[in-house]
C-alpha cells in the first residue's frame, strides 16, 4: 500500500494466479452462475431503456400528448443523465467496498422504476427515471469492478467477453418483450418489468461476498480528490478521447430516445419498429466483436481513426441524400446508414476508453469515473436537445451524425503522440 502525491492511499493490485484462484473460492457460487448474475445485473441498464420504447405511443395517449410530440424521448434522456452519479459511486466503492454500493443501486433502480410506472404526471416520471438511472449506474459500475477484483489477465478478459455477449443482445430482444407485454397488458406493466426483474436479481445477488479486501481500499480526502480530478481533466489525451466518446454518445442517445417515433410516426410503420431496432442492435453486437479483432491486429489508435473516417463519410452521404431527396429520406437508405453508424459508434467506444485511460496511471479509478460521467451525462443532455428538434423530420439527427463525425475525426487526427513499438 502506498500514498500517492495527491494524498490518496492506494493499494496496488499484485494478484498472482494463486491469489486470483483464492478470490474465486470466496464467492458462494460457481463461475457459470457468477457470469450469469453479472450479465443480468448489467442488463438492467439496457432493459431499463429498450423494453419501454414500444410503449411510447401508449404513453403519449395516456398523457394526452400530440402523436408528433418528442417529449417521450426525455424518458430515456433522464435515465441516461442519472448516470452522473457514477463519479460518486465509483469513489465510494473504492472506499467502502462493492457490495454496499450494489445494495444502494438496487433500491434506487427499483423504487425509481415503480414510481415512473405510476407517476401522475410527466415531471414526476422524469424525476423517477433520473433516480432509476442513478441506481443503474451503481449496478453497472460495481459489476465491472467486482469482475476486475476477482479475475486478472486472460481470465478476466474471458469473463468480461462472456458477460458483454449476453449484455449486447438485450437491445435485440427487449423491444419484442415490450410488444408482447403490451399485447396483454398496459404500458405501466412494460415500465414495471425492469424493476420487477431487478428484485429477482437483487435477491440472487445476496449470494455474493465482498470482492474488495479492506487492505486494498482507499482513504477519502476530499481536497486531494479535487486535485486529482483537476489533474485528470487537464490531461489532453484524456480530454481528447473522452470528447470523442461523449459526442458519439450524443448521437447514440438521440437515436435510441427517438427511434420509436421515427419508425412509427415519421415513417408511419410502427409494426416494423422492433425489427428495425433489433436488427440495428444485432449489427452493433457483431461490429463490437469485429472491433476486438481489428484492434488486436492494427492497434486501437489506427483502428479508431479509420472507423471515425468511415463514420464521417457515411454521415456525409446520408446528409447529402436527405438534402437532395427531402426529409425524411428514403426509409431503407436511412435505416441502413443508421445501422452502420450505430455499429461503428459501439465499436469505437472500447478503443476511445482505452486510449483515454492510457496516461492516467494510478489515477485510473478517478479518471474512469470522470470518463463515464462525462459521456453519459453530457452526451445524453446533448442528445435530448437533438431529439427535441425532430418534430417533423430526421434532419436534426442526420446533420448531427455528420457534424459529430467531423468533430471526432479532427480530435483523433490531432493525436500526434508517437506510436508505441
Amino acid at each position: 500500500m502506498e500514498k500517492s502525491e495527491h494524498g490518496i492511499t492506494v493499494a496496488y493490485n499484485t494478484d498472482t494466479l494463486e491469489s486470483t484462484i483464492e478470490k474465486s473460492k470466496s464467492i458462494k457460487m460457481k463461475s457459470a452462475e457468477f457470469i450469469a448474475l453479472s450479465a443480468c445485473t448489467m442488463t438492467l441498464t439496457a432493459l431499463g431503456i429498450d423494453i419501454m420504447l414500444p410503449a411510447f405511443g401508449a404513453l403519449r395517449e395516456h398523457f394526452g400528448l400530440n402523436p408528433e410530440s418528442t417529449v417521450t424521448a426525455q424518458v430515456i434522456g433522464f435515465f441516461f443523465m442519472g448516470q452522473v452519479a457514477q463519479i460518486i459511486f465509483g469513489t465510494l466503492s473504492d472506499r467502502f467496498g462493492r457490495l454496499p454500493i450494489l445494495r444502494v443501486g438496487f433500491p434506487l433502480y427499483i423504487i425509481g422504476g415503480i414510481i415512473a410506472a405510476f407517476a401522475p404526471n410527466l415531471e414526476l416520471m422524469f424525476a423517477a427515471r433520473f433516480v432509476a438511472g442513478m441506481g443503474a449506474s451503481a449496478l453497472f459500475m460495481t459489476t465491472i469492478a467486482s469482475v476486475r477484483d476477482r479475475f486478472v489477465g486472460d481470465q478476466m478478459a474471458r469473463i468480461m467477453s462472456l458477460i458483454f455477449t449476453i449484455f449486447l443482445f438485450t437491445p435485440v430482444l427487449a423491444p419484442f418483450l415490450g410488444i408482447a407485454i403490451l399485447s396483454v397488458s398496459s404500458w405501466q406493466m412494460v415500465f414495471l418489468t425492469p424493476p420487477l426483474f431487478a428484485v429477482i436479481v437483487f435477491l440472487w445477488s445476496l449470494r455474493l461476498k465482498e470482492s474488495l479486501p479492506r487492505e486494498q481500499r482507499i482513504s477519502l480526502h476530499w481536497t486531494s480528490m479535487g486535485r486529482s480530478v483537476q489533474k485528470v481533466i487537464s490531461n489532453r489525451t484524456f480530454l481528447r478521447y473522452t470528447g470523442i466518446t461523449t459526442v458519439l454518445f450524443t448521437a447514440l442517445s438521440s437515436w435510441v430516445a427517438s427511434s420509436e417515433r421515427i419508425v412509427g410516426e415519421l415513417y408511419g410503420r410502427p409494426g416494423l419498429f422492433s425489427w428495425v431496432f433489433a436488427g440495428i442492435g444485432l449489427l452493433m453486437s457483431l461490429c463490437a466483436l469485429l472491433n476486438s479483432r481489428l484492434s488486436s491486429k492494427y492497434g486501437a489508435r489506427t483502428t479508431i481513426k479509420w472507423l471515425l473516417v468511415i463514420y464521417t463519410v457515411i454521415g456525409g452521404f446520408l446528409l447529402v441524400s436527405t438534402i437532395i431527396s427531402g426529409d425524411p429520406p428514403n426509409m431503407l437508405l436511412f435505416f441502413i446508414t443508421v445501422a452502420l453508424l450505430m455499429a461503428i459508434n459501439i465499436a469505437v467506444e472500447p478503443n476511445s476508453s482505452a486510449l483515454a485511460m492510457e496516461p492516467m496511471g494510478n489515477m485510473a479509478g478517478m479518471a474512469s469515473a470522470v470518463y463515464g460521467t462525462s459521456f453519459f451525462f453530457i452526451g445524453a443532455s446533448l442528445g435530448s436537445i437533438i431529439s427535441h428538434f425532430m418534430v417533423h423530420g430526421v434532419f436534426p439527427l442526420v446533420l448531427s451524425f455528420f457534424a459529430i463525425g467531423l468533430i471526432t475525426v479532427l480530435l483523433v487526427l490531432g493525436d500526434r503522440r508517437p506510436k508505441k513499438r
